[in-house]
């Protein structure tokens, strides 16, 4: 998701806010942290940050892809609700419900959204998920739904005031529901209970907790959980730290499960990174910036099935789509890499682009060349043996390109963005500028709706899946797609407003990928998209992705019990790294599937 999960503001912010939660840790470590209750007036919303501008360093390949339906808008503060997605065999039947709980007050309280965004994406692969800000919760809500994520994200104190409900403190306690808690305020909930009622209840102090016990938040880059290591790579200056939870033993306190451990690369020394007592999970840390194919946020991943649909048995499948295929495509390079997955009695996708245009001549000697697939016959036949051998059609953009630009390449159809502008930096790095002029929903759903003509024209049937090509469009592209297909599969990014019911912000926004299928944010169903691709040479100052670095993703993501290993690969590397890749996944215990499957 490139140097952050979050747009280029959002990235920007991370190191003010993570210095003064620090700060905030220090004063309360000296007993100076003085928090006063918050008093909101009735009927009104919490305040969020600035508005500022976009931009981020990010890989357009393993970024973020797009599509979609949207919900309701809601009232601000009164949550909004996501509707129930196919469900993993085991959770079928419990038509489990999420509550999501975040921040939205202080400085930087517009990260919560985009935090809770996160949280609501993934508890919806199991059932309907209501989201709203922790201010608006009252009394007995957690007894309403299967399973409660708060994410803390403002670090109450100083000029802000506390805004959780001393009624969510109660309820968190008294509840037999799982409640999962990431990040601040834990001690909040211990102050409001009484301490010592905390600690005999989940073996643990929060309020002699911190975030960097001796002063250091030290160098935490592993994390540890159910036999996998999973990576944790933040850059020096904005490591805000994962809390040391001060356990306690003796007579009267109860049992502390150690899910997940931290390791620090400098001192060696471990501590817990996610722990349980009762019916309280706690997350020493919000997981979701700085991630990976190989990141801790796997933890969170597998741990949310425990409060959401714990029978759920142990399975691993894995899924391959064939990448940027468009009418000058090698038919010769589509039908050896149809045969090798038919002679493996592998299914997988087709990611198809039906009109290739280089309005500049990049790669035509100065003259502008555009080519549909109807004018292409032998590229169509090609996928139509690809569909008779165990292909699934999906669309892939109009032209995965934008105008006569570089976008940020070149202009060439499989170069460039198509949904997002974006540019490449004096650094090299490739930087989200937000989404074209002219974007709306008219303007979307004039390139779906052509796109989808050029594939019957050519005599093909109708796409069953969507990837937005570079994983990067608007909320409005997204729910434009939704409204055409039925499912995306992809990385996306999620914006500011969108569960708050606020006009969306495009300079706000987190990027996101899945272990599993979800039911996310704007309602549409969204299959994974999780260890990346094959890419032999590195460029815009990512490393290069050969096969043994996505077999290594596929092992850690082996700690969701019911995950699902990922990948794309183009079809003109020919077949060797493909199958270097599949054999490695397969040795691994995953199974592969078609896109259908991947939702149930």
């Amino acid at each position: 998701m490139g140097t952050a999960a979050l747009s280029g503001v959002g990235t920007k912010d991370l190191k003010a806010w993570q210095a003064a939660r620090l700060a905030n840790d220090r004063l309360r470590g000296r007993h100076k942290l003085v928090v006063r209750r918050a008093t909101p007036t009735p009927g009104t919303a919490p305040t969020p940050g600035t508005a500022a501008k976009p931009g981020a360093a990010v890989n357009p390949r393993t970024a973020v892809k797009s599509a979609v339906a949207t919900p309701a808008a809601a009232r601000p503060g009164a949550g909004s609700v996501v509707p129930a997605v196919a469900r993993p065999r085991a959770a079928a039947a419990s038509a489990a419900t999420a509550l999501v709980l975040y921040d939205t007050t202080g400085p930087y309280g517009y990260l919560g959204e985009l935090y809770a965004m996160a949280a609501a994406n993934l508890a919806g692969h199991f059932g309907t998920v209501t989201a709203k800000p922790v201010s608006a919760y009252t009394a007995g809500m957690v007894d309403q739904y299967t399973s409660t994520v708060y994410i803390g994200s403002t670090y109450y104190g100083g000029g802000v005031p506390d805004a959780v409900p001393a009624a969510f403190y109660r309820d968190a306690l008294a509840t037999t529901h799982p409640v999962t808690w990431i990040g601040d305020n834990i001690w909040g909930m211990a102050g409001a209970v009484g301490v010592d009622t905390f600690k005999q209840h989940y073996g643990w102090d929060p309020t002699n907790s911190f975030y960097a016990p001796g002063g250091s938040v030290g160098n935490i880059t592993r994390v540890s959980y159910k036999g996998q290591q999973l990576t944790r790579k933040i850059p020096a200056g904005y490591d805000g730290g994962v809390l040391y939870p001060a356990l306690v033993s003796g007579p009267g306190y109860p049992q502390v499960t150690r899910l997940a451990e931290a390791t620090d690369a400098n001192s060696g020394d471990t501590s817990p990174w996610a722990i349980r007592s009762g019916n309280l999970t706690y997350v020493g840390e919000i997981p979701f910036t700085y991630v990976s194919e190989s990141d801790r946020v796997i933890v969170f991943e597998d741990l949310l099935f425990d409060g959401l649909a714990p029978a759920t048995a142990e399975r691993h499948r894995a899924f391959v789509r064939l990448e940027d295929i468009s009418p000058k495509s090698s038919p010769g390079e589509l039908r050896a890499a149809a045969d090798y997955l038919y002679g493996q009695k592998i299914p997988y996708g087709i990611n198809v682009i039906p009109v290739y245009t280089d309005p500049k001549g990049v790669y035509n000697n100065g003259v502008p060349e555009t080519v549909t697939l109807a004018q292409a016959p032998q590229v169509v036949s090609a996928l139509k043996y690809m569909l008779a051998h165990g292909a699934v059609l999906m669309d892939h953009g109009y032209t995965h390109q934008y105008s006569n630009v570089n976008n940020p390449y070149s202009g060439v159809t499989g170069d460039d963005f198509e949904f997002f502008r974006a540019h490449v930096d004096a650094a090299d790095n490739v930087v989200y500028d937000g989404p074209p002029a002219e974007d709306s929903t008219v303007w979307a759903q004039s390139r779906v709706t052509s796109a989808l003509a050029g594939f019957a024209a050519a005599g093909l049937p109708k796409p069953a899946l969507w990837t937005t090509p570079h994983y990067a469009a608007s909320a409005t592209d997204y729910r434009v797609v939704g409204q055409n297909i039925p499912a995306r599969l992809e990385r996306s990014l999620y914006f500011a407003g969108t569960l708050s019911g606020a006009p969306v912000d495009a300079g706000r926004y987190i990027g996101q990928f899945f272990p599993y299928a979800v039911k996310d944010v704007y309602g549409t169903t969204v299959l994974p998209e999780n260890l990346g691709n094959y890419e032999p040479e590195p460029y815009n100052n990512h490393p290069a992705r050969l096969p043994a670095d996505l077999v290594a993703a596929a092992r850690a993501n082996l700690a969701v019990r019911d995950g699902v290993a990922s990948f794309f690969y183009h079809p003109y590397y020919g077949t060797t790294a493909l199958q270097q890749t599949v054999d490695g996944i397969r040795a691994l215990g995953y199974t592969f599937v078609g896109p259908g499957d991947l939702s149930q």
